[in-house]
């Protein structure tokens, strides 16, 4: 890579993104040691059994206010939705008498997809027709979206309608998708990049890769730079065909062009806390297109469609790199892009020793 591009290095980039540390030096203390304030995080699990999935983590404020609602069911005489152990004598210990520490979950009487989805969503709307948390999901913030949470958050995307064969739905709720940052839960998006393979006359590679300007509008990240298409998997659909409906309404790509050249190339996964502290693990499945040397290149140039994005340039791989370092991407944008340039051979251990060699020991040894 050029070493004239200054900046942030694409390992602080990476961090920008993937910026909680989670340590637990005791069954009772489990903490995110980047974040400057002391704040304990309590696991919330699907149920109370001692098997149960973890599907997110809770910060202290909602702990509080998980423990309020229950309480105002008890003085209304309904049935309370959280099975809440905080108090080290309620903890549950291991069959080798290790404690698993404090866990909230649903109470045992939701207890199936239905109710819960129907639980998150009584609970979600009341705190945005109340402004309990204005700047997540408040009116400005919400989305009207219902994102789909598993068990198992690398396993399958199924959903209550469809044939699973027999096999257990990995599915287990959905929720409000502004919301999800309240309850700490993996979500899950689709990035594609578009891009243009030069090779000069002394037989050197470089890239040139549509990049989208977010539009000012958007409740999130207004005014950065973007993948070339990128959305999240709204819940009953597959990552792919996320991908084919973001390509049409974000970028006017047609149907065709995208499912006869488009290339999945796994997933980024990191776990990112907001700047005001709420917690976003995250799933990426990363797709690409290439552009055929001898192809029309008209037909694989974006163009807004629905709002999202204000414009699209075809940049040179020294402005991607120069906007990367000068932090003009949204983060996992920039991790994304980070992925290709690994994937393509543009960044190496040769010429960014410290992106490969990043180890965390500390982490190794837990």
């Amino acid at each position: 890579m050029s070493p004239a591009l200054s900046g942030l290095s694409f390992l602080q980039l990476v961090e920008l993104c993937d910026n909680v540390d989670l340590r637990r030096d005791a069954p009772d203390v489990l903490y995110d040691a980047r974040y400057p304030e002391d704040e304990q995080l309590v696991p919330f699990a699907l149920t109370d059994a001692l098997d149960s999935p973890v599907v997110g983590l809770l910060r202290p404020e909602i702990v509080q206010r998980l423990v309020l609602e229950n309480e105002s069911s008890r003085q209304k005489n309904v049935q309370e939705l959280w099975a809440i152990r905080l108090d080290k004598n309620t903890h549950r210990s291991l069959s080798n008498g290790r404690s698993i520490g404090p866990c909230i979950s649903f109470a045992a009487w939701v207890d199936s997809p239905a109710k819960r989805t129907a639980a998150l969503k009584e609970l979600c709307e009341r705190w945005r027709d109340s402004g309990m948390f204005p700047e997540v999901c408040g009116p400005k913030k919400w989305r009207n979206e219902m994102y789909a949470i598993y068990a198992d958050p690398f396993g399958a995307h199924d959903y209550p309608d469809q044939d699973t064969g027999g096999k257990p739905l990995n599915y287990v709720f959905e929720m409000e998708r502004s919301a999800c940052a309240l309850f700490g839960v993996i979500t899950y998006g689709v990035h594609m990049s578009i891009y243009e393979e030069d090779v000069d006359d002394k037989g050197r590679k470089s890239l040139r890769i549509w990049v989208p300007t977010r539009a000012l509008t958007k409740p999130t990240w207004p005014g950065y730079l973007d993948n070339t298409v990128a959305g999240g998997i709204p819940s009953g659909m597959s990552p792919f065909e996320s991908l084919v409906k973001e390509c049409m309404e974000e970028a006017s790509l047609p149907d065709n062009v995208v499912r006869n050249r488009i290339q999945a190339n796994g997933a980024v996964s990191y776990f990112f806390r907001t700047s005001k502290g709420w917690l976003q693990p995250e799933v990426q499945y990363i797709y690409d297109i290439a552009v055929p040397k001898d192809a029309d290149r008209s037909l694989f140039q974006p163009r807004p469609l629905d709002g999202e994005v204000e414009s699209f340039e075809l940049m040179s791989q020294d402005e991607v790199i120069e906007n990367l370092r000068a932090g003009l991407f949204k983060p996992n944008c920039g991790a994304v892009i980070i992925d290709l340039f690994i994937r393509l051979g543009f960044i190496t251990p040769d010429n960014e020793p410290e992106i490969h060699s990043n180890f965390d020991y500390s982490k190794w040894k837990q």
